[in-house]
Parts: structure tokens; sequence; C-alpha cells
């Protein structure tokens, strides 16, 4: 199936407030690192989850693509307008793109 993707470099920085982000790491690595405003959804919990995924444009992120692919595919066939961003928050965070973290310290991908 095809999964409709993102780089970073097509992505206006900063983001369109009409453009959500649902990240789909672990509660770990939400917690080091995470774009502000994004929704938390772990990926296992997607499914029973689906009334949290935002309306309208998503953004689906993880660490570097992978998890937030397979969200991505699912999300799609559930309707959503939704996109993966290619390479994740690692390629996020190397193109110097804000991130926030809940450690109290410096965020970062882990």
């Amino acid at each position: 199936m095809h999964v409709p993707t993102m780089t970073v470099a097509e992505l206006p920085d900063p983001l369109p407030e009409e453009l959500a982000v649902l990240d789909v790491r672990e509660p770990v690595e939400w917690h080091h690192g995470h774009i502000e405003g994004s929704v938390h959804v772990p990926l296992m919990e997607l499914p029973g989850r689906l009334a949290d995924v935002p309306d309208g444009r998503v953004l689906v992120v993880c660490k570097v693509g992978a998890r937030s692919a397979q969200a991505t595919a699912w999300l799609a066939q559930q309707g959503h307008d939704v996109a993966n961003l290619d390479g994740g928050l690692v390629e996020w965070s190397a193109a110097g793109r804000p991130m926030v973290s809940d450690s109290g310290g410096p965020a970062q991908v882990v």
C-alpha cells in the first residue's frame, strides 16, 4: 500500500496551525523530546484510541519513520488525511527544527 510521505524540507517552518502532529512513539521517547503541540498516541494503542487522532490533515511521526509509516497506512485506510514524516524525529532534529521535553533537560530524540 502507498503511504503518503513528507520530508522535513517539504514542511513549512513553523508548521501551519491546520496541520496536526501525531506522535506514535513509546512514552519514554515522548518524555525526552517531541514536537510542541503534538498529540501522543503510542502505535500499539492507536486502534483503541482512534478518537484521540486529530481531525483534518495529520502529520504522523516516530523516531525514524517506520512505526509512523505503519500508523499512516492504517489511518489512511480508516479515512484520515495523513502523511508520514520521512526520517522521523531524527531528521526533524537534524534539520534544527524545534522540540520540547518533559524531562526538564534539553529535548532529544532517544
